[in-house]
């Protein structure tokens, strides 16, 4: 549980602008080398390494730092999609690709960004909020910089279908 509130922190100052966000994560992810690897990684109250690279993601997203959003975001979906295509987590898959989606927007790519923010929605989720919340961040990003494509409004239509 420590281990999360060391990440829940980390995305707060983000959220906040706030620096000193490297140690931070460092330390979050010293704790997590110590502790034994959980039996069921699946349970949402247990952190491993792979999900600790999933805050780290959403951590440098928030930040800004579209680099290590996208190094974080490429080894989740890497770590959660088995060599047939299967993933073994589909809520960091999709959140993954949203996270890219939003890099590519701040990169000027708009089909990028909206085939993979669509793609992040496609699958079926558990925490639809959660997913809205960061789709949302997408959405914001998408009207910021092309307020009159027609694409933007074909995510929106995608966004309000979840």
């Amino acid at each position: 549980m420590h281990v999360q509130l060391i990440a829940q922190e980390a995305k707060a100052k983000a959220r906040l602008g706030e620096t000193g966000l490297h140690p931070l994560l460092e330390s979050g992810k010293e704790v997590l080398e110590h502790l034994p690897y959980p039996d069921r990684p699946d349970n949402h109250f247990k952190v491993d390494p792979a999900k600790w690279d999933y805050y780290a993601m959403d951590v440098h997203r928030i930040a800004g730092d579209d680099e290590l959003a996208t190094q974080y975001a490429r080894t989740v979906i890497n770590d959660n999609i088995t060599p047939d295509g299967h993933e073994l987590s589909p809520m960091r898959v999709s959140e993954c690709r949203i996270t890219l989606g939003i890099v590519a927007g701040r990169e000027g790519d708009l089909e990028q960004a909206v085939g993979l923010g669509i793609s992040g929605l496609k699958d079926g989720r558990q925490s639809k909020v959660h997913l809205q919340m960061i789709a949302g961040e997408l959405d914001q990003e998408l009207r910021r910089r092309f307020p009159s494509e027609g694409l933007v409004t074909e995510f929106e239509e995608a966004l309000r279908g979840i």
